[in-house]
């Protein structure tokens, strides 16, 4: 028998006898999820998507925003898109004994995609059909599961209530299982605080499967998934929010200043300003290059802001906070505060119905992009400034954003939730930067033009610890590669602080095993499982 044949049948018994092992590991997973599920399942394959199933590849790619991670070969093995919380149960108890880990995916805009990628076995747990919204008014609360999006928990609170709103992020295609449980920050923060700091009761699939709220789960891990990010510690179900009171009429202005107008004099003037402005007032600069008229690099900053009133009351405002702005009655425009949502995230063109806040893809531009984070406690001097931007103009750095802290950010504890970030922070930074191109050689040079921005601005900003947002995340903090209590204190400390131990704590308390981990996750002290 030839050499060619002997290699040619040994493959084809390697085929199938690899194909026949998937299927069986598929069929035992499956076998596990209805015998385990509490609610009798007539089709499985609704529920469990396997790597050959049609409803695999669309339901994957469906809600993966950055495009970096859209290639891998990391995927998981199954997606689970539950339609009752027994389903998740079952999907926990079953990737245990299967020994695969488990990621969950509510909207899919993790900066470094850990919800639906891993380098060890996995499955996803894709929240989509888990998005219901149910206001009470009356109470001023609302129960929103943890699939739904930021839009839709918008929608439906405008929908029922011109006078409640939910201090929020300002994407409304973002999931709000994880925004929440990162933190939150957002437009109505120096007035109510994150969104983490305003959540009531939280329902939670724990790591031994049980389905447990405040009450049950205790007050420390209901301390820990507020901010210390939820992935850690189990899959949040539902969250209970409190709401908060809005006029029902905002004001929103974008002022736009280059260099030539005055643009960094304006910023060294609002570092020693925005934290103390009104509660009411948000003013965020978004900073940028652009080539001018001449085509020469200049850096352009917008002054995006909300304002919880109207015209008449935010003009003298700025008169007496913030003059050198130069604000008009012109530069305003007056709305609803669900409309300020779509004015933030786009501009809100005239004709544009607030029903976009329920497309789950509206205004999404899918890309390539790397983010960072840092906190600033000390105004940047404009000979510092200055310096900045002649970093941003040599090299392809994307976009910083300036988030105002101050208000009631100042107020709360640092130890009130994990999120740390309190009294003292002027304001937090994201630095960001998307491209289209593929290609490692494309990504190779955007990384180094964030990355260089990043270091620039070391001097400027907190230090011992250099501090960062969990929901900004960056891998480039650190990675637990061997799951090691040691190794995630390095980066659990950039985002927690002093709340990083307690954290600790929280998960040996909860899920000794360390059966909840990612590349990020918190690991209790002591532990070290591969």
């Amino acid at each position: 028998m030839g050499t060619f044949l002997i290699f040619a049948i040994f493959s084809l018994i390697f085929l199938v006898s690899t194909t026949t092992s998937q299927t069986t590991f598929g069929n035992n997973f499956e076998s596990c999820f209805t015998i385990n599920s509490p609610i009798h399942i007539t089709n499985i394959t609704k529920i469990v998507h396997n790597i050959s199933h049609p409803s695999y590849p669309p339901i994957l790619y469906s809600s993966i925003q950055n495009l970096r991670f859209n290639s891998t070969n990391l995927k998981p093995h199954f997606i689970i898109t539950p339609e009752h919380p027994g389903h998740v149960q079952a999907a926990v108890t079953c990737s245990k004994c299967h020994d695969l880990q488990v990621r969950v995916r509510s909207g899919g805009h993790d900066y470094e995609g850990l919800s639906y990628k891993a380098n060890t076995p996995f499955i996803i747990i894709d929240l989509i059909n888990h998005r219901e919204v149910r206001i009470d008014v009356e109470n001023g609360n609302a129960w929103v599961q943890a699939g739904a999006t930021l839009g839709e928990l918008y929608y439906k609170i405008a929908n029922v209530s011109k006078n409640h709103g939910f201090p929020a992020g300002t994407c409304p295609t973002i999931g709000v299982g994880g925004h929440i449980s990162g933190g939150g920050q957002g437009t109505l923060m120096r007035k109510f605080g994150l969104a983490a700091d305003n959540v009531l009761d939280a329902i939670l699939v724990n790591a031994y499967g049980e389905i447990v709220d405040r009450e049950s789960m205790g007050e420390d891990l209901f301390w820990a998934i507020r901010g210390g990010g939820a992935a850690s510690f189990g899959v949040v179900l539902q969250w209970k929010l409190n709401l908060v009171p809005i006029p029902p009429q905002v004001t929103a202005f974008t002022v736009m200043k280059t260099q030539n107008q005055g643009a960094t004099q304006l910023l060294h003037r609002f570092q020693q300003v925005a934290d103390k402005f009104s509660e009411d007032l948000f003013i965020r600069p978004m900073i940028f290059v652009r080539n001018d008229a001449n085509g020469t690099k200049t850096v352009q900053v917008n002054f995006q802001s909300l304002f919880l009133g109207t015209v008449d009351k935010l003009i003298p405002l700025m008169e007496q906070s913030f003059p050198e702005l130069g604000l008009k009655p012109q530069d305003c425009r007056e709305m609803s505060w669900v409309e300020s949502i779509l004015y933030i995230d786009d501009g809100f063109p005239k004709g544009e119905s607030i029903e976009v806040l329920l497309d789950r893809n509206h205004n999404v531009n899918k890309g390539f992009f790397k983010a960072k984070s840092d906190f600033v406690t000390e105004p940047i001097s404009e000979n510092d400034l200055e310096t900045i931007w002649k970093v941003m103009q040599d090299g392809e750095s994307g976009i910083m954003i300036w988030e105002p802290y101050g208000g009631k950010m100042g107020e709360i504890s640092e130890s009130e939730t994990p999120f740390p970030h309190r009294a003292g922070v002027l304001f937090n930074i994201q630095y960001f930067k998307r491209w289209q191109e593929p290609g490692n050689e494309t990504e190779a040079e955007h990384l180094n033009g964030i990355n260089k921005l990043y270091e620039s601005m070391t001097p400027f900003v907190s230090k011992n610890p250099r501090t960062a947002y969990l929901n900004y995340r960056d891998l480039d903090l650190g990675k637990n590669k061997n799951g090691s209590f040691s190794e995630a204190k390095v980066w659990g400390e950039k985002y927690f602080k002093n709340n990083f131990n307690r954290l600790a704590k929280v998960k040996g308390e909860v899920d000794p095993e360390n059966f909840f981990k990612n590349e990020q996750s918190i690991v209790a002290p002591n532990v070290s499982v591969s």
